[in-house]
């Protein structure tokens, strides 16, 4: 069974005024951060999709991870999903489930990509999304029944539309800080600096 990962960090940091995928924390950058733990998630392809800042460097060492760039990432991070799926498919044609997680959550580990994985076996459903803070969210993982929607999605919508649509075919695992994301140089020095919050 081929689980395949896609990785959206194709956003202008627009709250933060520069690349948050290169903030360093615990001595990588985000970016870095989460292709590392998905590397030792998935048996299938990693799929990054850079956008605004395509120029930025993903240490790519691995040949399972690929690059691609979404020239229209403006439009709304659904050409970037539907982007990173049609990579994914390209590069596995039995591809049975795909991860959609992004670049700004720095307590993503490859343990919680695994246990959408193994979920998603033991429950036989379609959806399996992160549960945090009183909602659900990326990570989420999608098996191939739901490729064709997620390729239909517009403009702003993102995956989230899927998990209201489809409740009855959703299970959720815990994410532990899953709240934590980096969208200002606040949330960035609140994670360097915890005890202040």
């Amino acid at each position: 069974m081929v689980n395949g990962i896609i990785i959206l960090a194709a956003g202008n940091s627009s709250r933060l005024g520069k690349p948050k995928q290169l903030l360093t924390y615990q001595g990588k950058t985000l970016l870095k951060h989460v292709t590392d733990e998905s590397l030792e998630t998935s048996d299938g392809a990693i799929v990054v999709v850079l956008g605004a800042y395509a120029e930025i460097a993903v240490e790519a060492t691995n040949d399972r991870l690929f690059r691609v760039v979404n020239e229209r990432w403006q439009s709304g991070m659904s050409s970037s999903l539907a982007m990173g799926l049609l990579e994914l498919l390209t590069q596995h044609k039995d591809l049975e489930n795909a991860i959609v997680t992004v670049s700004d959550q720095p307590y993503v580990t490859a343990e919680l990509l695994k246990d959408l994985i193994k979920t998603q076996q033991q429950t036989g459903k379609g959806i399996v999304a992160s549960s945090y803070a009183q909602t659900i969210g990326v990570p989420v993982l999608f098996n191939k029944k739901y490729f064709d929607l997620l390729l239909s999605l517009k403009g702003h919508e993102g995956a989230k539309k899927l998990l209201e649509l489809y409740s009855s075919d959703l299970e959720t695992v815990i994410f532990e800080n899953g709240e934590v994301d980096i969208d200002t140089m606040a949330d960035y020095l609140n994670l360097l600096n915890p005890e202040n919050t």
